[in-house]
């Protein structure tokens, strides 16, 4: 039996850079996953200090939300089962916000309340058991059908009318961590970066004379399938059934959990997406996930409802699937399959 951990880190890369002087260059690990932070067009000091704080965020964001280490998210979520209101931070109040509108676009495919299922799979955990979690128990999960909308968020308290919610961001922090680096950048005069964490990746101005190019790898092998150039404000982010996963009697157990079955989604190796506006960093990374549960027939239609014009979803026999918007700016490595171009 397989077992492998593959962080998006290795999803994305940057493949391409331009005549633009001397970059600045950070990496850590946060989240669980490589961060690199890539700055250009100022001096080393001024993006030293910028990218300094970024990480200093990253650091206390990872500790406030994590939802299975001690701290203040484990001690929220024990709160709620027991039908408490806890105190929290107008910050934790705005991103569960933001999380229940991309959960209602989503029908709650996208759905940061059912951190008990993830628990129940093990995939919260670093080291994650090759076993299935009792039926009875995934039945009793999806019956209690916990969503964002159980939440009563105030400015700074919170509560639960259904003691099953157990907030866990997870497929949506480091979305959000793109959107808070930008921010601190830009407040840092910085114009021109690429934040790349663990494969979800914003773009800031171009690399000199060049836009940044990230590289879409292959779910099923080594290398890339197409390479895009990001625009200024651009995001981008993957969801695929490769990142987190195990193999039990032949068959493929991985981390995207369906809210209706309580079992991963099937039908679908991968999506990638592309958000740009109002936090586009937190929009590509909550957005892939319910595309990919959708699965065919109903997969488009997800993406219009989250307002994704640029996507691509490759289906469980290998076919890719791009919409138009997208397709205009993908250049496709020799030998992949004649992709089918959707959408207007």
């Amino acid at each position: 039996m397989l077992k492998k951990i593959l962080w998006l880190s290795l999803v994305f890369g940057l493949l391409g850079c331009g005549s633009g002087g001397q970059d600045y260059q950070h990496k850590a690990y946060v989240f669980g996953t490589l961060v690199e932070i890539t700055v250009t067009g100022v001096p080393e000091e001024q993006a030293k200090g910028a990218v300094d704080r970024v990480f200093r965020e990253f650091e206390r964001l990872h500790a406030e939300w994590h939802p299975w280490q001690p701290g203040p998210m484990e001690g929220i979520n024990a709160a709620l089962a027991r039908g408490e209101t806890v105190p929290i931070t107008a910050e934790l109040s705005n991103a569960l916000s933001l999380a229940r509108k991309y959960a209602d676009r989503s029908d709650n495919f996208f759905n940061p309340a059912i951190g008990n299922l993830v628990r129940l799979w093990g995939f919260h955990a670093e080291d994650f058991a090759e076993r299935l979690p009792d039926p009875a128990a995934i039945k009793a999960q999806v019956a209690a059908a916990p969503t964002m909308r159980d939440l009563k968020i105030g400015k700074d308290t919170l509560s639960s009318s259904n003691p099953q919610v157990r907030i866990d961001l997870g497929g949506f922090a480091k979305g959000y961590a793109l959107d808070v680096a930008e921010g601190i950048l830009r407040q840092h005069g910085i114009r021109y970066a690429l934040i790349n964490i663990g494969g979800n990746i914003l773009a800031m101005g171009k690399h000199g004379d060049r836009p940044w190019v990230v590289g879409v790898q292959n779910p099923r092998g080594k290398g890339i399938i197409a390479r895009y150039e990001l625009g200024d404000g651009e995001a981008i982010g993957t969801s695929g059934d490769y990142q987190r996963y195990f193999f039990l009697d032949g068959k493929r157990y991985f981390h995207i959990i369906d809210p209706l079955t309580g079992y991963p989604a099937a039908g679908t190796q991968a999506v990638t997406v592309v958000a740009k506006g109002e936090s586009p960093g937190s929009l590509s990374d909550a957005a892939s996930k319910p595309i990919f549960i959708a699965g065919q027939g109903a997969w488009e239609a997800m993406a219009a409802k989250l307002k994704i014009m640029k996507y691509m979803r490759i289906d469980a026999d290998g076919t890719i699937y791009v919409s138009k918007a997208f397709s205009r700016g993908l250049k496709w490595e020799d030998g992949v399959p004649r992709p089918v171009v959707v959408g207007e």
